[in-house]
């Protein structure tokens, strides 16, 4: 087997050429897109550099977290790193999404230049404004990158904020990162409070302008409140099923029937301690049981893919996220995000594996290319427009 692979589903040989065959085809989107480098990609020698340039600042915990991701980045956009293209395409994603962070003015000034040089460094990824763009990028073998944010707070009140993000590319909005803020309360608050008023509005404007609304992080009542009151059809772009598996960042039948009832799409994440309750023992067809949950729940076109997980990181890294500040991000000591990762999806390069998993799982052609892109790819023409 191929040992980007890693996972024995049992297939068949005509049953892993299918799978070739259709992942290769089909349109894949994942929603929320931390690669396309991982831990397992980026070298020991590579490791070892960026933690003695990070060194100096270990007396700012943010910055000493975030400045590996950075470093990366910036290596992969001054072509010092192959690996960035050649994981990205060995995936078969077509589209991922590139994040801006809306914490605050400075954050977003920084986050969006960093988006922005991506699209400008390499000539084979292009910014996905339409549906049409991704199918384009498709057809010529291109990726293309949909620009999100998980959080609100940076905006504030801000509406004609709004219309600049907008001009800039910003297509998918996650209303609440965990905790409160002025749109509404996170899944991490046990409020559960709800859209605020001025959040009612948010949603709207989202509408108006054609930003699809995100619910991933977002607390119950305001997933439902989401819901009610959007026009167009609401996402919850990375989460699970807390039906199989009980955590804050689950979400209830009644979030995923009334997600669904928009026409909205709900995104399976590959995040071993949320969605099982061995997370280094977490599999491939684990995240499968959560996706086969949501199509028996509530239908084939309402489910999809958003991994959020490796990330672009080193390992030292990431367990020094996971003790200083994950708590400070409205996690549980010892319940953010670490070193393990889905055996089966230890890196992009291994996507193929939902492919093989679902053919394993008996799911035709077509369903199965739902799942992969088709389904955001239709709130997408609908919220955005085709062309």
């Amino acid at each position: 087997m191929n040992q980007l692979l890693q996972y024995e589903f049992g297939l068949t040989e005509a049953e892993e050429n299918r799978a070739l065959k259709l992942h290769e085809e089909s349109i894949i989107i994942d929603l929320l897109f931390q690669g396309p480098l991982s831990p397992r990609v980026i070298s020991s020698r590579l490791s070892e550099e960026i933690k003695e340039i990070c060194e100096p600042f270990k007396g700012d915990p943010m910055k000493y977290s975030s400045l590996p991701r950075e470093i990366i980045l910036n290596k992969a956009i001054n072509h010092e790193i192959a690996e960035y293209k050649d994981e990205w395409y060995q995936s078969g994603i077509t589209a991922g999404n590139r994040e801006l962070d809306l914490t605050d003015y400075e954050s977003m000034i920084k986050s969006m230049t960093e988006v922005q040089q991506q699209f400008d460094s390499f000539d084979w990824l292009s910014k996905a404004l339409k549906a049409e763009d991704i199918i384009h990028a498709k057809q010529n073998n291109q990726k293309a990158g949909i620009i999100t944010s998980q959080n609100t707070i940076g905006i504030g009140k801000n509406l004609e904020l709004l219309k600049t993000l907008h001009a800039f590319g910003l297509r998918v909005l996650q209303l609440t990162y965990n905790n409160q803020d002025f749109v509404g309360a996170g899944c991490a608050e046990k409020s559960n409070a709800g859209l605020t008023n001025f959040g009612i509005e948010f949603v709207r404007t989202l509408n108006e302008l054609g930003i699809v609304v995100d619910t991933g992080h977002c607390g119950k009542q305001t997933t439902l409140d989401a819901c009610y009151y959007s026009t167009k059809p609401v996402i919850a772009s990375h989460t699970g099923v807390e039906s199989i598996f009980h955590h804050m960042r689950c979400k209830s039948d009644e979030e995923i029937k009334a997600i669904a009832g928009t026409g909205g799409v709900i995104g399976v994440f590959a995040m071993p301690w949320f969605i099982h309750h061995e997370p280094r023992k977490t599999t491939v067809d684990h995240v499968l049981d959560h996706i086969e949950y949501i199509i028996n729940l509530v239908g084939i076109d309402h489910v999809g893919i958003g991994t959020d997980w490796p990330m672009s990181d080193v390992t030292w890294s990431l367990v020094y996220f996971k003790e200083h500040i994950a708590p400070r991000l409205g996690f549980e000591k010892g319940n953010g995000p670490s070193t393990e990762t889905i055996i089966g999806f230890e890196r992009y390069g291994s996507f193929l594996n939902f492919t093989r998993g679902l053919i394993k799982r008996g799911y035709t052609d077509t369903d199965i290319q739902k799942v992969l892109g088709e389904n955001w790819l239709r709130v997408f023409t609908e919220v955005w427009g085709a062309k």
